[in-house]
């Protein structure tokens, strides 16, 4: 009886995660709409990262080994090739962050470490919940997925000062590199033991792709 009771109390509180989710997914988008809010909405961009990341730890089963491991792994491998992308200019092309994304450590916000986390742990959830059963073809069509997601951010990030790239044209190896990065970290996570069951996970990647269209749409 324990056991049911636990189950259920665990699918109420993945309701809940995800009405949050939700919830503060449209009041950004509210914000960023908002030309007299959006300039204090971008100040909270951070903070909603963050957010997204702790919600995303709530609704997820259970911290085994691997998924600590997965976590360090994306997060230090995240960092470290922005690091070298924007120092180098030989990965995604010439770019550099702007001020939205938060406190920085050699000029890479610290919070972009996260956002590969997030992104790559909501879209490799979603891929094993749609029964995809290869992992090498659950890779590539996630890393693909995740590139679309990035064509719809690239012009709200240019336009809300995430980031911006010399000339202001964006160039096709940093898609490419998007591709290939995202590929790998998902098959890593592909591959590692852990829980892969998170329907908070597709409430996520569901509600980003909405909020970046929207945006996209009424530039």
């Amino acid at each position: 009886m324990e056991g049911k009771n636990y189950t259920i109390n665990l699918d109420k509180t993945r309701v809940i995660t995800a009405v949050f989710v939700l919830l503060f997914h449209a009041v950004g988008l509210y914000g960023f709409l908002n030309a007299e809010w959006h300039e204090k909405f971008t100040t909270l961009v951070p903070f909603h990262l963050l957010l997204m990341f702790v919600l995303m730890l709530i609704s997820h089963r259970n911290f085994e080994r691997d998924f600590l491991i997965f976590l360090t792994i994306v997060y230090v491998a995240g960092f470290g090739i922005e690091f070298l992308g924007v120092h180098t200019g030989l990965i995604f092309g010439n770019y550099k962050y702007g001020e939205t994304l938060g406190l920085k450590l050699a000029d890479i916000p610290l919070l972009i470490g996260l956002n590969w986390v997030i992104l790559v742990y909501s879209v490799g959830v979603s891929m094993h919940q749609f029964g995809v059963k290869n992992d090498t073809l659950r890779a590539g069509i996630g890393a693909l997925i995740l590139v679309i997601l990035d064509l719809l951010i690239e012009p709200v990030a240019i336009r809300f000062d995430y980031w911006s790239w010399a000339n202001g044209s964006i160039p096709t190896q940093n898609y490419i590199a998007w591709f290939v990065f995202s590929f790998a970290c998902l098959l890593l996570f592909n591959r590692l033991k852990f829980a892969k069951v998170n329907p908070v996970a597709v409430v996520l990647v569901l509600a980003q792709f909405v909020f970046f269209i929207a945006l996209n749409i009424t530039a």
